[in-house]
This record gives structure tokens, C-alpha cells and sequence, in this order.
């Protein structure tokens, strides 16, 4: 019982900690810029305003649209509880398959599509068709870096992954350095973050994800913004567990919980760190270079696959 209930723990810190990921990254660009900038915790208070305010429909809006925050939202708390964060051995490790995770996020970009298109407006139809072709672009290259990640472990089980990378000696391979690259390429795509898309502004040429709220307000609208701070967090800690895998506790012991706890706030605040840096020394690149993009992500984790063949197995 105390595996599920860390479990439960785990996920609702990470839940409530997703609005600080999304604050303190936009809180260092801002300081980057040499601007005054909100405060790291500015979208607690905002989600905390959105939640009060009356939810307005449009009279062309189905079921679908309402019930698609939700889904979006519930959907993205479960793929956040079946990886590993702090520890190893909770008892959703047998469901942490990157198979089922990427499954999930599929689901909720799903019907976060079919929201934007369900009104019927110019932006929705624009925004579920860019978040659609981004998406088929990017899922390939996610499966390719998760599947060479797991060849070295011969498992596709996030837990399994995860404990051979922190028991093995520390030994700069290849395929690891191809796949990392490319999972975090995809995960800055994922995320809509620069340069593939600028979650600062509603800009008609740039806007993905924006479009496709764009329609939304109150709370159908504070569960849609927690899902996409959800869902950087989500990738943040894929890299931070996948590509700096150490303190990940390897046992329920109350001591390397803490240790596991410390390491993934530690490298949570350095990858935002790093995500701010990167998009203040770059600008978004045109929607049409996006292909080229992943395409090169899709590259990396092939080249991270071959390489494992040829240089490790063979």
C-alpha cells in the first residue's frame, strides 16, 4: 500500500509543481531579456483567475468541445503517473511502456485537435491542422529515440530503461548521444516551444496551440494551459531521467526517496534553465521548416539505432 500511495504522492507533486516548471522558464527568459517579467508562481494566480470566471460557449459548440478539457487533462495526469520520476519501483512501473505513454499523448492531442475544430472558426481549423502535421512528424521520431533507448536494456519498460542506465558504468555511447539528441528535438516540437512555435503570442502565422484554445475560457480554459504546463513537464522529466538518469532511487527507502526527490527538482530547474536559455538566444523558424526539424530528430534517433547495431551489438 505504501508503493501505491507514493505512487498517488508522486503524481499530484508533479501536477502541482507543472505551473512552477512553466513559471520559472518564463521567469529566466524575462531576465535573460532584461525584463522585469512575472513572478515563477504568476500561473498559479492565473489558473487560480481563469477557474472563478463563467465559461462561455459558442452556440455551434458539441459535446465534444466540452467535454475535451477534461479528457485532455485526465489523459495527461496518466501519462504523468506511469513514468518513473523519483524511484523505480512503484507499482505503475509494469504500465510505464513506451508504447502505452506515447499512446496516451496521441489520445489527449486527439481530442485537443477535434476541440479546435468542433467550433468551426478560421484559427481552431488552422491550429488542429498544424498540431496534426507536427504530430505525424513527431511521433515517428519519438518512438525511434524511445526504441533505441530501450535496445539497450531490451526492454521498451521506462522502469526496466531507466535502472540498466543507472547500473551500468558511465560510458558515452553512440546510439545514447543520437537518441537524447533526438528526444529532446522532439520534445521542444511537443511542446510548442520555440522555435517551432512561441507560446508567448497569438500571432495568426505562428500560433499552434493557441489556436486550438483560442475558443476556450474559464475553467475549460485553466485545464487546457495546466495540461500543455502538464505536458513540459512531462517531457522534462523523460530527458532528466532518460538522459541524466542519476538519483533515481532504486528502492522504496525513505533515503533514496529523498535523494530521488532532490535530483529530479535539481535537474527539472537546470533543464528550464537551459529551455530559457535556448529560446532567447533563437527566433521561430517558418511553419514550413518545421518537416526539417524533425526530420532531423527522426535522423538523430535512427543514427542512435544503427550505431547500437553496428558498433555495440555487432
Amino acid at each position: 500500500m505504501t508503493g501505491w500511495l507514493l505512487a498517488m504522492v508522486q503524481t499530484l507533486c508533479v501536477v502541482l509543481f507543472a505551473p512552477f516548471m512553466a513559471g520559472w522558464v518564463k521567469w529566466l527568459k524575462c531576465k535573460l531579456q532584461n525584463r522585469q517579467g512575472p513572478a515563477p508562481w504568476q500561473p498559479y494566480r492565473d489558473l487560480l483567475k481563469l477557474s472563478r470566471k463563467e465559461v462561455l460557449l459558442a452556440v455551434t459548440a458539441s459535446p465534444v468541445f466540452r467535454a475535451a478539457p477534461y479528457v485532455v487533462f485526465s489523459v495527461t495526469v496518466v501519462a504523468v503517473s506511469v513514468v518513473p520520476i523519483v524511484s523505480v519501483q512503484l507499482p505503475t512501473a509494469a504500465l510505464a511502456d513506451v508504447i502505452v505513454l506515447v499512446g496516451f499523448l496521441a489520445l489527449a492531442r486527439f481530442f485537443l485537435s477535434l476541440a479546435g475544430m468542433d467550433i468551426g472558426t478560421a484559427f481552431g481549423g488552422m491550429g488542429s491542422s498544424r498540431e496534426v502535421t507536427i504530430s505525424s512528424l513527431a511521433e515517428p521520431a519519438l518512438l525511434m529515440a524511445f526504441f533505441t533507448l530501450s535496445m539497450n536494456a531490451s526492454s521498451t519498460n521506462l522502469s526496466t530503461v531507466i535502472s540498466h542506465l543507472v547500473q551500468s558504468d558511465f560510458i558515452l555511447y553512440p546510439s545514447l548521444i543520437f537518441s537524447s539528441m533526438g528526444l529532446i528535438l522532439v520534445a521542444i516540437a511537443e511542446t510548442g516551444r520555440i522555435p517551432i512555435d512561441n507560446p508567448a503570442t497569438h500571432l495568426e502565422l505562428t500560433m499552434i496551440h493557441e489556436a486550438m484554445i483560442l475558443e476556450y475560457s474559464g475553467r475549460h480554459l485553466a485545464l487546457m494551459e495546466w495540461a500543455a504546463m502538464l505536458k513540459l513537464t512531462l517531457y522534462s522529466v523523460l530527458i532528466a531521467n532518460l538522459v541524466i538518469p542519476w538519483g533515481v532511487a532504486m528502492t522504496l527507502a525513505p533515503g533514496d526517496i529523498l535523494v530521488g526527490i532532490v535530483a529530479v527538482a535539481c535537474k527539472l530547474l537546470v533543464l528550464g534553465a537551459l529551455l530559457a536559455i535556448s529560446e532567447t538566444v533563437q527566433a521561430k523558424m517558418r511553419l514550413f521548416r518545421a518537416p526539417q526539424f524533425l526530420g532531423l530528430a527522426f535522423i538523430l534517433s535512427l543514427l542512435g539505432m544503427m550505431s547500437h547495431i553496428i558498433l555495440e551489438v555487432g
